[in-house]
């Protein structure tokens, strides 16, 4: 799998709303050992992309507050808007400002995505013939080795280009104007 058949499939998923993870896992699963892993290296290098400060301060901003957990499935409810939008709000995250809704947020009201983040091993226990809804550590370390085969590295430390809500308000004034006084979060 590349990057374009990537983007195809979450393209795909979004006009299944709330299955969209449901949908995902299921036809991922379809395919070979090596592209649902092919699958999980290039979902897990647009995290790593996205493990960016500037990002950071804007999900801060949107939510009132953004702990690492929160960040991790910020990223995923981005990469889970598709290409687009991922794109854009790495160039300029302030086009979440005019771009977050009611209708693309997750369950709680918030740009946040946990499931997202675990489609890939979740479509690789299937095809293992295990069940996603109870966890096995070694399919788990199977899938580990798989990807750090391809080359994978967790990402490095971050280090922050903002320090409070005060930068947050000038790196961010369409945002702030919008989430400032008043957070989804």
């Amino acid at each position: 799998m590349n990057k374009t058949e990537y983007w195809n499939l979450i393209e795909q998923s979004k006009s299944y709303k709330e299955d969209q993870v449901e949908w995902l896992t299921e036809e991922l699963s379809k395919k070979s050992i090596d592209e649902i892993v092919d699958f999980e290296f290039i979902f897990e290098s647009y995290m790593k992309e996205s493990y960016q400060s500037h990002l950071w301060g804007a999900a801060y901003l949107i939510m009132g507050g953004c702990s690492d957990d929160s960040f991790d499935y910020f990223r995923g409810w981005l990469i889970s808007q598709g290409q687009e939008v991922y794109e854009k709000t790495l160039k300029e995250p302030e086009f979440l400002a005019n771009y977050i809704t009611d209708e693309n947020l997750g369950e709680e009201g918030v740009p946040e995505y946990e499931d997202f983040l675990n489609v890939g091993f979740d479509a690789f226990t299937l095809k293992k013939g295990g069940d996603p809804e109870e966890w096995d550590e070694d399919l788990y370390d199977e899938m580990l080795d798989l990807l750090s085969q391809k080359g994978w590295v967790d990402p490095t430390e971050i280090e922050f280009d903002w320090e409070d809500e005060d930068d947050l308000e000038e790196m961010f004034p369409n945002l702030w104007e919008r989430f400032g006084e008043d957070p989804l979060g």
